[in-house]
């Protein structure tokens, strides 16, 4: 991975720099194959994002100490402060081999065949296992589940094509195997796959509906974060409708039509709607709830073998819900 330093980045230290890099790269690289329908050919083969997601500022600096970072070709102490145009060069270490293994983790199963699984995921379960933290997420828990997924995105994420946020509950598809996987990420590509999601944002919407045309990408202030810019991003599109008015809440339906890492989150502080409970994007007057007020409620694909257009809906989790009807009584 190479990094040309700009003027928004210089004074930064070499590894706190480097470490919102890696991390930006990860988030965003698991969208990026599926935009571009990308594989690793093998079913054991570590993906790009298997080899620097999760990777923390103390093993940044383990890999600056032993050389593996370098500013303008050069070795460079983690504290070195970057200037503008040095170029930081990440050579990332081979991975530890990973050990993902199933566990009994239960599984709200919305739909399954030999090919597609489609799961209503709980807030706070973290989609796929990172270096360092192997257990409890939905690839564990699909592993003990499913006799085989495919492996086209590599070890550590078995079966995934898409992802949603730790904190957004609702539906997720999964590949069974790679010609379903490959179905599925082709139609990710193409944007015919329904993706409807139930928000609950700050402020009275002015508009009944509307749509969001903005191109989404990495802060330039913290790498680790997105945002709307027209520099080195990609096109983003969102559509909402009003469904119920609170005052100073509105509760929203939104259409994904691309599919970018916290699209919805971005999108909606842009039109200074920020979600409710964002503890990123959003406000700190917030509700009772862990992690943004988000539910991707509706999911519909062509399914890869039959040809057949699907489509599932997941009802608003209780604890949502439960927010929803205090704003109401009030």
């Amino acid at each position: 991975m190479i990094f040309t330093i700009e003027e928004a980045q210089a004074g930064e230290r070499l590894d706190k720099y480097t470490t919102e890099c890696i991390e930006a790269e990860a988030a965003g690289s698991l969208h990026e194959q599926a935009d571009a329908g990308r594989s690793n050919e093998g079913t054991n083969r570590p993906g790009p994002a298997d080899l620097t997601a999760g990777v923390s500022r103390t093993q940044v600096q383990e890999w600056i100490k032993n050389g593996a970072v370098l500013v303008n070709g050069r070795i460079a102490k983690a504290n070195y402060k970057l200037a503008v145009a040095d170029v930081v060069t990440v050579i990332v270490p081979d991975p530890e081999e990973a050990h993902i293994e199933p566990q009994d983790i239960p599984l709200d199963v919305v739909y399954e065949d030999g090919d597609v699984i489609v799961i209503d995921k709980p807030r706070g379960m973290v989609v796929h296992p990172a270096p360092g933290h192997y257990s409890g997420t939905l690839v564990n828990a699909l592993m003990h589940h499913c006799t085989d997924l495919s492996g086209i995105n590599g070890v550590m994420r078995p079966g995934i094509v898409h992802r949603i946020d730790k904190d957004t509950s609702g539906l997720i598809m999964a590949a069974k195997n790679d010609m379903a996987h490959a179905s599925l990420a082709a139609q990710l590509k193409a944007h015919t796959v329904t993706r409807k999601y139930m928000a609950l944002v700050h402020g009275n919407m002015p508009h009944e509906n509307g749509t969001v045309d903005a191109p989404i990408g990495r802060d330039p202030q913290d790498r680790k974060l997105f945002t709307v810019i027209h520099k080195g991003s990609k096109e983003a599109v969102t559509h909402f409708q009003v469904v119920e008015r609170f005052g100073d809440y509105t509760l929203l339906e939104l259409q994904l039509e691309t599919g970018r890492t916290h699209q919805i989150r971005v999108h909606m502080k842009y039109i200074e709607h920020p979600l409710a409970g964002d503890p990123v994007y959003g406000r700190n007057k917030t509700i009772g709830l862990k992690g943004q007020a988000l539910h991707a409620a509706v999911l519909g694909f062509v399914h890869p073998r039959s040809g057949e257009y699907l489509e599932f809906q997941a009802p608003i989790p209780a604890d949502m819900e439960h927010e929803l009807m205090i704003l109401r009584q009030r």
